[in-house]
């Protein structure tokens, strides 16, 4: 089964940030992935935010997030890439995540 974009999302959503217990796509974390394919192995690129440039998660979710991708069958290796560029406000989260949060 071929290893798309659309599964690392979903395999992400299984990182939860440990302070705001909300997954790091829905609180919009994660600006982008990149799955490429070299004879039957996958390499995934994901680039990705924390929520402020001190966040004291930021290793915790990086690791998680590198070990979720991993565990996905045929994944040879993943590059997680940090930006601040831009920056990171709550007009990224989903809206159920705010709900969540009590952000109306």
């Amino acid at each position: 089964m071929p290893v798309t974009e659309e599964k690392i999302y979903d395999v992400l959503h299984e990182v939860r940030d440990p302070e705001l217990f909300i997954n790091v796509v829905d609180l919009g974390l994660i600006y982008g992935v990149e799955v490429a394919e070299t004879s039957g192995k996958y390499h995934v690129h994901v680039k990705m935010t924390m929520t402020s440039p001190a966040c004291p998660a930021g290793p915790q979710l990086i690791q998680e997030a590198k070990d979720a991708i991993l565990d996905v069958e045929d994944v040879e290796d993943v590059a997680i890439e940090m930006t601040l560029d831009p920056p990171w406000t709550p007009d990224r989260m989903t809206e159920e995540a705010r709900d969540e949060l009590g952000m109306f």
